[in-house]
Order: structure tokens, then sequence, then C-alpha cells
């Protein structure tokens, strides 16, 4: 079971990467194309608006294969992707190819997410998700600035065409270890996956997801221009730094995933409480070095902190149909992204500096802290009726066919 989380984490690690690099590489991108650097972070936003579509109408489409062929034919469109990008002569093939590889991304993280929580007990569903959302964040850790790097050193080009490597090594991990199940019980149909959309629950931590995640978003996308105009670090720095950012998303991804284990909405709205206070305390003191490399790591530990949670989060109350559910949590994570890198280049474009993205990204994040403690307390609500309505027919003797029934829906609303 192990070896196919390992599995799991290896293809995470190079759809992460794909994600990523790009921000530590901006520059050096905008620079051969000759276009604006909010231009140049629409191949971030596009990026993630393809991840959205990939998610959703992919994994809808899918829902009746074997879950393991359609993880390899995603990673074989991955590898496709970056190799298009890596030949670009242009800005339009360069997006073409960055669109290709996030259609991947969507559904080979909610799919895989649901292959994770089955191969471990229900107790350990958060951690076994924390495990492949590892890959993850060792891209971020050792891959984004071994990338960046790479990039500066030999262009960019360079850096995509070891991404697409990196594809096959993954492909060749997920056909190995991946355990090959499809059992009668597994079937599953699009009809029944959208009865997961009829809980408020659901619609809410998606809300969450695209807010947490675009505040942090919103702040780290133009993180090279942040660190090198404001912060005084030199353009060679870069990939150092983001080594930092990239620890705090594997110390967060860890900790929250132990966390979440416990109680899922009391580390969320402790991790996103905290990554407001992060992000206040960077834009004021992003001129300080000292400051700068402290917020990075913290930045990564609680931003990242929340997503082993937010994806357990929503396919508990997906009840029965987690599949879209979970594909559509990626895609919001996604929306937030594009939001995050839209509004950052917005401040950006409208003069108010390179720390303007910071501050958007707090005033998204405490939008994400107000939701979740909406979310949160209707959810004590719900389990507060379904207690009284348990009490209730324990005391009147209704039969169990409506006790059934009455508490299935007080757990969907």
């Amino acid at each position: 079971m192990l070896l196919g989380l390992v599995a799991l984490a290896i293809g995470a690690f190079g759809i992460g990467l794909t994600e990523f690099v790009i921000m530590g590489l901006l520059p050096e991108v905008a620079a051969e194309f000759g276009v604006s650097e909010a231009a140049a972070g629409w191949l971030i936003s596009g990026y993630a608006l393809a991840v959205v579509v990939g998610a959703l109408g992919l994994t809808a489409a899918t829902t009746r294969l074997p879950r393991k062929p359609v993880l390899m034919s995603l990673i074989v469109l991955f590898i496709i992707g970056n190799a298009l990008t890596a030949v670009a002569e242009d800005y339009g093939v360069a997006m073409i190819g960055r669109i290709l590889a996030a259609l991947c991304h969507g559904a080979f993280f909610g799919i895989g997410a649901v292959v994770a929580a089955s191969l471990v007990a229900p107790e350990k569903k958060a951690g076994a998700i924390a495990i492949m959302f590892t890959g993850l964040t060792v891209a971020n850790v050792l891959g984004v600035p071994f990338g960046t790097f790479l990039g500066q050193q030999l262009g960019w080009r360079s850096t995509f065409w070891a991404i697409a490597a990196i594809g096959v090594v993954a492909l060749i991990g997920i056909a190995a270890l991946v355990p090959a199940r499809h059992s009668p019980e597994e079937q599953i149909s699009l009809r029944i996956e959208l009865q997961a959309f009829r809980s408020g629950q659901v619609w809410l931590s998606l809300l969450v997801t695209v807010l947490a995640y675009g505040g942090m978003f919103g702040a780290f996308t133009y993180i090279a221009y942040t660190l090198t105009e404001v912060s005084g670090f030199p353009t060679t720095a870069v990939p150092w730094l983001l080594v930092l950012f990239g620890a705090g998303l594997v110390v967060g991804n860890w900790l929250g995933g132990r966390l979440a284990d416990r109680s899922i909405d009391a580390t969320l709205i402790g991790f996103i409480g905290a990554l407001v206070v992060i992000l206040a305390l960077f834009g004021l003191l992003a001129g300080s070095r000292i400051a700068t490399i402290t917020a990075l790591f913290l930045m990564g530990g609680f931003g990242f902190g929340t997503v082993p949670g937010l994806q357990s989060r929503i396919m508990i109350y997906a009840g029965q149909a987690p599949t879209l559910a979970s594909g559509a949590n990626i895609g919001a994570f996604n929306v937030g992204n594009a939001i995050g890198a839209w509004a950052g280049g917005m401040g950006i474009a409208a003069g108010l500096g390179y720390t303007s993205p910071i501050w958007i990204g707090a005033i998204i994040t405490l939008t994400a802290l107000v939701v979740m403690i909406i979310a949160a307390a209707t959810a004590r609500d719900t389990r507060t009726d379904t207690d009284a309505t348990l009490h209730a027919t324990a005391a009147g003797g209704l039969n169990g066919t409506n006790t059934l029934e009455t508490t299935t829906a007080s757990r969907a609303r």
C-alpha cells in the first residue's frame, strides 16, 4: 500500500514541478517572448484555469473507467504538454503547451486522492492524502529551486525538458506500483457523483479552497520580483530562497495532515488565520531580508498545511460520491491560483508596487477565514440537529428506515 502512495507522490512531484517552477523563471520567460510581467503571469493563470477544465471535464468523462489506466493516460498528456512548452517558438505555443499539461493536473490529483484514501484505514485518510501531496511539496523544496537554477544557467526551455523526463519516470512508477483495482463496488456513475453537490458544506469547502489558495498564490506568483526589487536579493539567490518556501510546504503538509486527522475544521481555521497574519507582516516587512526569509517559510507552511484538510473535508461531505467532488476541489485550488495571480498582476499593473500582491493575498485569505468559520459553525449546527434527531428517534421508537433517511438528510444540509 505504501508503495502505491509513493507512486502517486512521484506523479504529484512532476505535476507540481510544472505548475510552480515557472514562477521562478517568469522574468526570463517574459524577456524572451517580449511580454510584460502581467502577460507572463497568464502562463500561470492560464494553466490554473485549464486545471479547472480538466478537473471537472476529464474527471467526469472517466468516472466509469479503471482508475490506474486513467492516471497513466493523464501522465502521458502531461509529458506531451511540457515537451510542447519546451519547443515553443512564441508565447501562444507556450500557452498551448501549458494548457495541455494543465488538463491532466486536476483529474490526476482528484482521482489520485480518492485512490490514496482507499489504500488506508478510514482514520488515516488525511494522512494518506498528505503522503501523495508530499510529491507536490518535494517539487517545491528540490524541484523548483533546481529547475529555476537550471533555467537560469541553460535557458528556461531546459527546465521543461527535464520536467518531461520526470513525467516518463512518473509514468513507469505508476504502472509498476499503483494497484490495479476496479471491483464492482468501485463502479461509479456521473449521476451519482453529481449528487455530492447537493451538500452546502461541499460548496462552502470549495469556496474556502478558492480563497485560501488564492490568497497564498496572490502573494507567491510574483515573488521573484518581490525578492529582487523589494527585499534586495540578487537574482541568483532566488532559487535558494524558494527552497525555504518549499521546506515550509513540506512541514505544513505533514503537520496539516496529522492535525486534520484529529480535527479538520479546527486545523483549517488555525492555519488560515495564521496565514493572514504572516501575509500582513510580510507586506509590512518585505524590505527586511531576515523578515522575508522567515515569511517565505511560514507562508509555505501555513498555506500548504490547509491542503490535506481541505481535500479530506470535501470528500467527507461528498459522502459516497467523492471522485468528482475531489476533482472539483483540485479545480478550486487552481481557480484560486488564477484569481490570485490575476489580482496580484493587477496590483503591479496599477503601479502599487511589488508588495501589492502580498497585501492583496492577505485580503483574499482573510475572506477565506471568514467563510471557513461560517462553514465550521454550520457544520456544528448540522451535527447538533443530527444528534437531536437520533435522540428523538430512540425515545419515540421510530423504525430504522425512517431513522436512516432523517439522519442522511440532516448530514447533507
